[in-house]
């Protein structure tokens, strides 16, 4: 047998010797690297989902979201916001809004309009921790949950006096509305219920309604 056959088989059985029993498997030391491939990856981008709120509510006071991190992890942030909400209207999250198209747009009797435009229209011109007041022409809608243990008309300027059933320490809080019919509004918490004092001008009666959302004033 010829010197270069003889180094030839010696190198080929070096090599089978040293090859990997499994190519499957690293080598001792080699670090396990996998790529997840039936992950799911097809969730569609947020465009805007709804919350529909119990008819109770009254104050929204936090919002939190829970999320899925790009490690796995599942954590939650949140925002503290104490703002007065309407239970009738959805909340919305969203990160981009398409406007609907008109052709499936749900069509509501000319009274269901009506009603939203007038629903759209109050203006609100009081937000405190319990209660919210929102004004359209001579009609005033308290949204509270708190009841009412007492109200009355005052003159010289004609007022409306109501009281709240709440033990409260709210501070004393005055809130001009120079443009409006209630053109002044007084809060002051007393020992068992909170008062609320509404100057009102150029009227000198009132109904109190009692409504799902709290109350309606309508002055006379």
């Amino acid at each position: 047998m010829s010197l270069i056959k003889i180094l030839f088989i010696s190198s080929l059985l070096f090599v089978l010797l040293n090859a990997r029993e499994n190519p499957f498997f690293p080598f001792e030391g080699e670090e396990d690297n996998f790529l997840i491939t039936n992950e799911n990856r097809t969730n569609l981008p947020l465009q805007r989902a709804t919350i529909t709120l119990p008819e109770q509510a009254r104050i929204l006071q936090k919002v939190t979201l829970e999320f899925k991190n790009d490690d796995g992890t599942v954590t939650s942030k949140s925002i503290e916001l104490n703002n007065s909400v309407d239970w009738h209207l959805p909340i919305f999250i969203s990160q981009s809004y398409i406007e609907p198209q008109k052709n499936i747009l749900l069509k509501a009797t000319p009274s269901k309009e009506r009603a939203n435009e007038k629903k759209e229209a109050y203006k609100n011109i009081l937000s405190i921790k319990y209660l919210s007041l929102f004004s359209l022409d001579t009609n005033l809608k308290l949204v509270t949950s708190d009841k009412i243990i007492k109200d009355f008309l005052l003159e010289n300027p004609y007022r409306i006096v109501i009281d709240f059933k709440r033990d409260t320490d709210l501070k004393s809080y005055l809130k001009k509305n120079p443009k409006n019919v209630f053109k002044e509004i007084r809060v002051g918490s007393h020992k068992g219920y909170y008062r609320v004092v509404i100057e009102i001008e150029k009227y000198k009666s009132y109904k109190l309604e009692k409504t799902s959302e709290g109350y309606l004033i309508k002055l006379k």
